[in-house]
């Protein structure tokens, strides 16, 4: 009686890099008001959460710390090992 094997363990490599493909969702940008938690909007436009930032500060002099939210996509691939079957 021949057995057969039930499972093939393969190592691979893997690399996540920042996804820049056509159909890649946008980079957006937020800043959130450290004093009182309030957020601005998502924008594409890195100057839309500033001109935020400053109305915000304009309406709350005391409010003058803020944090920054990014949102970027990412993506992960694997690497072909040469001579490798799939």
């Amino acid at each position: 009686m021949t057995t057969q094997p039930r499972a093939v363990v393969r190592h691979v490599t893997w690399t996540i890099t920042p996804d820049q493909e056509p159909d890649a969702e946008p980079v957006t940008y937020a800043l959130q008001c450290v004093v009182c938690s309030e957020k601005s909007e998502r924008f594409e436009d890195w100057e839309k959460p500033q001109e935020w930032a400053l109305a915000h500060s304009g309406q709350n002099p005391s409010h003058h710390t803020y944090r920054e939210h990014i949102t970027r996509p990412w993506k992960t691939f694997m690497h072909a090992e040469p001579g490798a079957r799939s």
